[in-house]
Formats: structure tokens, C-alpha cells, sequence
């Protein structure tokens, strides 16, 4: 059986046999979970395998690279900029950034980037690895390009865009990095462990992802998703490549664990505030539940409602929340899940990548069981 460390508060004993469950099964090799229930962590708990080669175990400080689950601390630097008056979230993406209005996108909202509903859910421009590392080719070519359906009209998942798009509006406000303004105003006042930039040092800590098996799949050439996916075709590879983890990208390569993911977002399941520190004013947070989009997504191909730079829960999603909660999820498998009326914060990361990005049947049944514990 699979040694499981770490804190579980009395009645979310579920949770713990999920994880060991799931680790037991194969279906993890090394994973954390954790769960904030009104600012306090009731569950924090790690174990299995972080580095299958040398067999390196998964401990409390092990972090991995949590893919799209990024995308929620990216949001909510700009849900505080918004908070501060320092942002609109219906003002044309063009008033932060002139020269977005190239090709048509004068009238593109920054609450469309947020949405994924902006028509730039990819490049135009054939794109490499090298170019992600380039911050300002990366945000001057979607500046350039025209959008590929309506802004507004629907969504189409922004996979890697997204963190650009936003995190250059962000730059332009504050006249510093997503990266930088996050682990000064977040993670640090938090004593989060997550990081959107890995300094060197840090990469001894970091568990190696284990990519999933290739699917055999026909994607129209041309076709909204083939230009998100191919351009370029991201490679669970480039987690273990220095560039990848010096770069900011802000909607991809975020590190952290369950704690620190928990940790920061509860802030959401909290209203703002948490042990002392107060990132937004009461009731600060809501503007993120203005519903953007609602429909079968261009990119994801589910059925998906977005809010500001959240999903927000609905049928169909491979886990079950409360209707008022919020999520994103990780290709791969890392999800986190915030409940304002539980003012429950869920997290769950792993190293062992499964095909999906909102979550799967791992995460689902350790949320089910913190559910469960509430009730």
C-alpha cells in the first residue's frame, strides 16, 4: 500500500483512502491533495513517487508543473487589478494595449480574454518552443492577427494563449511580469509555494510528469482546434527543459502542489481574505461568476460556461460540484475547485498525466469525498 503523509482532519478520512486508492491502483504515481475549508487547511496530504527513474519519493515539498490550473492564478492577479479600479473588465483590450487593435480587435473586451471568447484561442504564425520563451514576439503576434470568429459570440479555449493575452494587459497596468507581481503580492503574502518562473534552485523539487499515451485521434486540418493544439504541439517533454521553467507562461507553467494551489485560491472561498491577508474586498471576488459563454466549446469540444477566468460548474463536467461553485483544471489531470458557499477551496496535482484538462475520475472522487466530509 502506498504511504500516504500529511494532515486529515477528523471526517475527511475519504479523502486520504481516494489518494491511496487512486496511488494503489496505478492510476497515480505521485500525487498531493488538498482541501481549505474557511481558511484553514483540513486536508494537506502527499505520497508515492515523484521521479520514477531514481525513484525519488513525493514529499511535502514537491511541487510539479500544474499546466492550465495556472490559468487561475493568472486570474486572479486581474480580478485584483479589477478589484483596485485598475482594470476594466469591459474596456477594450486596445485602452492597456494599443496595438491590439490591429486587424479588427478594437472592440475585443479584456473580460473576451478572460472568457476565452476573444477569437485567439492560437497563432496565426507558425510557432516553435523557443518562441513561448519570448515574451514579446509571443504577445506582438496575436496583436498582429485577426481573431477567428466573433469575439464574444462563443468560446474556444485559449490553452496557451490566454496567459499572454491577459498577462500583457496585466504588464501594461502595472509595468511588471505576471510572474513578478504574483509571487510579490500572492504567494509571498500567502506563503504559497507556487511559482510562475522557477528559480533554479527550486528545480530539485520539481517531480517529473509522466506523459499519457498518445490517443488516436483525426483532427480537420485548418480547423479551430487544429490550429489551438499544432501551433505549436505542446510536449510534456518541455516541463523537464530549463528554458521551459525560467520562462513565464502564464496560463502553463505554473509549479506548485496541492497546498499552495489550495492556499491561494481559497482566497476566492473566503471572500478576499485569508489568515489576515486580504488580497480583495468583501464580495471582490464575484465579478468573476459573469457568465461569458455558455455552449459546446470550439476548442474543447464540451460543454462549457466560462466566467471570468473560471469555469463555472455545470452538467456534463467529469466531477460534481455545488452550482454556485467555480474551477480549471490542468492538462493532465491537476484540478482546483473553489465553493464560496462551503467556503471550500479543493486541490489535487499529480505527476502521472491522464488526456483531460477539467479533471477526471482521480480528482472527482477525492472532491466527492471532501463533500461528503461537509455534509
Amino acid at each position: 500500500m502506498a504511504t500516504i503523509d500529511g494532515i486529515c482532519e477528523a471526517g475527511f478520512e475519504p479523502v486520504k483512502k481516494a489518494l491511496e486508492h487512486s496511488l494503489d491502483s496505478g492510476a497515480d504515481v505521485g500525487a498531493s491533495v488538498a482541501v481549505v475549508v474557511d481558511g484553514r487547511a483540513v486536508v494537506d496530504l502527499w505520497g508515492g513517487i515523484a521521479d520514477v527513474e531514481t525513484g525519488r519519493p513525493w514529499t511535502r515539498d514537491t511541487i510539479v508543473n500544474v499546466f492550465s490550473t495556472t490559468k487561475t492564478m493568472t486570474a486572479l492577479v486581474a480580478l485584483m487589478l479589477a478589484d483596485r479600479g485598475e482594470l476594466d473588465m469591459h474596456a477594450p483590450v486596445a485602452t492597456y494595449w494599443p496595438e491590439f487593435a490591429a486587424a479588427g480587435k478594437e472592440r475585443i473586451e479584456v473580460r473576451h480574454l478572460l472568457g476565452h471568447t476573444s477569437g485567439l484561442a492560437g497563432w496565426e504564425v507558425p510557432m516553435t518552443e523557443a518562441d513561448l520563451y519570448d515574451w514579446d514576439l509571443a504577445c506582438s503576434r496575436l496583436a498582429e492577427q485577426a481573431p477567428w470568429w466573433q469575439p464574444g459570440t462563443a468560446s474556444g479555449y485559449h490553452a496557451s494563449t490566454q496567459g499572454f493575452l491577459v498577462g500583457e494587459v496585466i504588464r501594461r497596468i502595472t509595468g511588471t511580469s505576471v510572474g513578478t507581481f504574483f509571487a510579490k503580492e500572492v504567494a509571498g503574502p500567502l506563503d504559497a509555494d507556487f511559482h510562475i518562473g522557477l528559480d533554479p534552485r527550486d528545480d530539485e523539487r520539481v517531480a517529473t510528469l509522466i506523459a499519457p499515451e498518445a490517443l488516436p485521434m483525426e483532427i480537420e486540418p485548418g480547423s479551430i482546434l487544429y490550429k489551438t493544439v499544432t501551433n505549436p504541439p505542446t510536449s510534456a517533454d518541455w516541463t523537464q527543459h530549463e528554458a521551459w521553467r525560467r520562462a513565464e507562461i502564464p496560463a502553463a507553467n505554473g509549479h506548485g502542489n496541492a497546498r499552495s494551489v489550495a492556499r491561494v485560491q481559497s482566497v476566492l472561498a473566503a471572500d478576499g481574505e485569508v489568515d489576515g491577508v486580504r488580497l480583495l474586498s468583501p464580495g471582490g471576488w464575484r465579478r468573476l461568476l459573469e457568465q461569458q459563454s455558455s455552449g459546446v466549446d470550439l476548442v474543447l469540444g464540451l460543454p462549457m460556461r466560462f466566467g471570468l477566468g473560471y469555469g463555472l460548474s455545470s452538467e456534463g463536467l467529469p466531477f460534481d460540484a455545488a452550482p454556485g461553485a467555480f474551477f480549471w483544471g490542468g492538462w493532465g489531470g491537476s484540478l482546483v475547485v473553489i465553493d464560496p458557499t462551503a467556503r471550500m477551496t479543493f486541490a489535487f496535482v499529480m505527476n502521472r498525466m491522464g488526456q483531460g484538462t477539467v479533471g477526471d475520475e482521480r480528482s472527482a472522487s477525492m472532491l466527492a469525498a471532501a463533500y461528503a466530509a461537509l455534509r
